[in-house]
């Protein structure tokens, strides 16, 4: 969570003692966080969300046609990104991750079961 928004990260720390405002919105990011989970196989990719309630997304590999790698300054020191994936289905982005660790890595995966 630091890593992805260290701003964000500090100031829920700070509002902590303001009547707790900070640790709800800590552990409202917290849960948020570990309610995703984003799988690579050698056919599709999976973006799952949500603890309570469940949203899917999956990309078949031979259908993406882009992939972004969005990174802020922060984001950029800490190694972490933002990866996007577009395919011919729709117009537009169709898997969006943020704080993602070691984003060339992950690009690299995509890239060679998208080759194969």
């Amino acid at each position: 969570m630091f890593r992805n928004n260290p701003i964000g990260f500090i100031l829920s720390i700070i509002l902590v003692p303001a009547f707790g405002l900070g640790l709800v919105l800590l552990i409202y990011w917290w849960l948020k966080v570990k309610g995703i989970s984003f799988t690579v196989s050698n056919e599709r990719i999976t973006l799952r969300k949500g603890i309570l309630s469940k949203h899917i997304n999956e990309v078949f590999l031979s259908d993406i046609r882009n992939v972004q790698i969005k990174q802020s300054f922060f984001q950029r020191i800490f190694g972490v990104a933002t990866i996007a994936i577009s395919s011919a289905g729709q117009a537009g982005v169709e898997i969006d991750v943020d704080g993602l660790r070691n984003p060339q890595k992950i690009k690299g995966i995509i890239d060679r079961h998208r080759r194969n």
